[in-house]
């Protein structure tokens, strides 16, 4: 109904009826029988992946005469092959979400778990992981698949491939009209991966001219303290704006809809970082001492004179850009052909202080892009195909340097003109290091 396409269909001699491969969106179903009156019922509304079942009664009757229900109750879902979890525009659009990232109203559905603070890394720490990570049915966050507009939305990380941008938000929320989960058993047109399958709708243009305009502010103003800082909690400042326009280029042809959302953010991240106290520098070596520059120096004494380790108590910054935008071009060729194409693009980098060590910093650059064309042509009431091409690209580059205008700044590398790298004292690996002291440079995963 948004958009002015129809389809027909003829029933069997047992009265069924079937459309494949509709459009989500609003629906009107009208049935005309010879020596019967119309039968119109609208209100009907379709979701991605559902298989829904809408039935009519005809009454005996004039042509000429209608009988109309109009009801907005959902259609039944007759399927019993899988087990699905819709979250619908209204949730998508409605529900408060801080940061914006519509993947958290996954966890809307039962079997779905949200550990994304449990996972190894994070923004600004290590390449592991941009997205949110999420279990389905106890399956692990990599063997989930996200397809958008029927291609796979691909993540960029060194061990996980869910969606997500630099600021580990899966940005869109006023582009994105609905999205289903399906899980456990599923048919043979989804697969590759074992876990859940999020099929994601973009908005599209219609009829009437809609959009929004709009800017989320979040600060420290109202934070309290925790444990860690000293005074009031750290300065914190995160801005998300932007906004939305669709609607018809010809009415019930072509149809425009278009999305913009940024985000920019300034986060002071308390940090207690452990360095080597004034009389483990005092006692090094030559050979050493430019090497302890890659750890800031503490004015307070140290936690036991006997170990040579002090704390360090600071805030560094962290900044966050990322910018997301989609378009979507629909057109109606005829009753029987519709076309679309869409592109998606999030595009953000990341300049974080370590919490380790804030004479270190981690850069990461990221852009995701997903383009998709789509043509349905209906050969007749029980024979439709649709036709898909895809493109899909995740890129990231992730690298660790000193931080500028501290010391370390200007220690040289191992090798004269490289970068410093990471650095252990007392033994274990740079990827987790279990020293007493914190590291010194980027953790693993430079120049990635």
């Amino acid at each position: 109904m948004d958009t002015g396409a129809s389809r027909n269909a003829a029933t069997d001699q047992g009265g069924h009826y079937r459309f494949v491969a509709l459009p989500v969106g609003l629906y009107e179903l009208r049935v005309t029988k010879e020596g019967f009156a119309e039968a119109i019922r609208s209100g009907i509304w379709l979701a991605v992946g559902q298989d829904a079942n809408a039935d009519l009664n005809l009454r005996v009757g004039q042509v000429s005469e209608q009988v109309r229900v109009v009801e907005d109750a959902p259609v039944v879902n007759l399927t019993t092959q899988d087990i699905s979890g819709l979250v619908g525009e209204k949730q998508v659009k409605n529900l408060p979400l801080n940061g914006r990232s519509y993947d958290l109203l996954l966890t809307l559905n039962p079997g779905i778990v949200n550990f994304t603070w449990e996972k190894t890394g994070g923004i600004g720490v290590s390449n592991s992981t941009t997205g949110n990570n999420f279990a389905v049915s106890g399956n692990r966050p990599q063997q989930n698949i996200f397809l958008l507009n029927g291609v796979e939305f691909t993540g960029a990380a060194e061990n996980n491939m869910q969606p997500g941008g630099s600021s580990q938000q899966l940005l869109g929320v006023d582009a994105v009209q609905e999205f289903n989960v399906l899980r456990d058993s599923y048919n043979a047109e989804y697969g590759k991966r074992p876990g859940g399958q999020v099929t994601i709708v973009t908005q599209s243009g219609t009829n009437q001219v809609h959009g929004s305009v709009y800017e989320f502010l979040r600060n420290n103003a109202l934070d309290a303290p925790n444990f860690f800082d000293h005074g009031s909690a750290p300065p914190f400042q995160r801005n998300q704006f932007g906004g939305s326009f669709g609607g018809p280029v010809r009415a019930n042809k072509t149809f425009l809809f278009g999305n913009y959302e940024g985000l920019r953010q300034h986060l002071h991240q308390t940090s207690v970082a452990f360095v080597p106290d004034d009389a483990s520098r005092a006692t090094a070596v030559a050979s050493v001492q430019p090497l302890l520059s890659l750890w800031p120096k503490s004015p307070t004494e140290a936690c036991n004179p006997a170990c040579g380790i002090a704390q360090y108590f600071s805030s560094p910054l962290q900044t966050i850009r990322e910018d997301f935008g989609t378009v979507r071009l629909d057109h109606n060729w005829s009753a029987r052909d519709a076309f679309s194409a869409v592109y998606t693009i999030d595009d953000g980098d990341d300049f974080t202080e370590t919490v380790l060590n804030p004479y270190s910093s981690d850069i990461l650059s990221l852009r995701e892009q997903v383009f998709s064309l789509n043509e349905t042509h209906s050969f007749s009431g029980s024979t439709v195909n649709v036709a898909r091409v895809g493109y899909s690209r995740a890129g990231y580059f992730f690298t660790g340097l000193p931080t500028p205008g501290t010391p370390a700044a200007s220690v040289s590398g191992f090798l004269l003109g490289h970068q410093v790298g990471a650095v252990v004292v007392g033994g274990s690996a740079a990827s987790n290091p279990q020293a007493a002291i914190g590291l010194a440079g980027s953790n693993n995963g430079s120049n990635l």
